[in-house]
């Protein structure tokens, strides 16, 4: 899912959250004096749920108050009037917001869940397509070709190269095995901070603690890569370490 498609379909999302209320209550004008006002609740509590699946949190809270407004404004007494007389209708306005907020922080959360599980699934698939090719015996340059492919999407690269048998040349920064960054003697904050820009990072490829040689990792602006995913990029590099390790013990033989 590309970012600009993700924001396209947020701001649809939002629209909808202020505008189907709206369209649901004038709908039901013609019927307001023999349709009771908790049925037109719940069809507008519904309307958030489909506002606040498809969208992000600020669509469903739009849409929790888009409902309630144009509730008090067309549904309640005085009609087209932004005054509400009797309690029971106050009641129900404010459980609108209320269900509508609790409705949406239900479905951002469940949405943040399914999308996590969906990242975590494509991180094991890249680490497996690894295992697979190092198990088959694969030519190690297609494996570190196609590492540094997984490297440049799963860390938002703009740039991945290999060097083989090199580390520690100009010190760059390190992504260390526990998926922190050194930088110099320092450890940077790259879960807020990023890779560090100025630099490519350096994230060393080895097997059985011997030095195979490394990936240069240059970023792309704004990206911010997770812990989960530096730590991924680190058995990435693993799967490398030991396609080339297991190759130079066979042609010692």
């Amino acid at each position: 899912m590309s970012m600009r498609w993700q924001i396209s379909r947020d701001r649809a999302a939002e629209l909808a959250g202020l505008a189907a209320p709206l369209a649901l209550t004038a709908v039901l004008v013609p019927f307001r004096a023999s349709f009771p006002n908790t049925d037109a609740a719940l069809a507008l509590v519904l309307v958030i749920v489909a506002v606040a699946a498809t969208g992000n949190r600020l669509a469903g809270f739009l849409a929790a108050v888009s409902a309630a407004v144009w509730f008090d404004f067309f549904l309640t007494m005085p009609y087209e009037r932004f005054t509400i007389t009797r309690h029971t209708d106050i009641e129900t306005t404010v459980l609108i917001l209320a269900v509508g907020a609790a409705v949406t922080e239900i479905a951002v959360r469940e949405r943040r869940y399914h999308a996590a599980a969906a990242r975590r699934a494509g991180y094991l698939d890249g680490i497996n397509a690894a295992a697979r090719a190092v198990a088959t015996g694969g030519e190690p340059r297609a494996l570190i070709d196609q590492v540094c492919g997984q490297l440049t999407r799963l860390l938002s690269l703009s740039a991945c190269r290999y060097q083989d048998g090199l580390a520690g040349i100009g010190s760059p920064p390190r992504l260390l095995r526990d998926g922190r960054v050194a930088f110099g003697d320092a450890i940077w904050d790259a879960d807020h901070e990023g890779l560090p820009m100025s630099t490519g990072t350096e994230l060393l490829v080895e097997a059985g603690g011997l030095l195979q040689g490394r990936f240069l990792l240059t970023p792309g602006r704004g990206a911010h890569p997770t812990r989960e995913q530096r730590l991924v990029a680190v058995a990435l590099a693993d799967q490398v370490g030991a396609a080339l390790a297991g190759r130079r013990m066979a042609g010692h033989r």
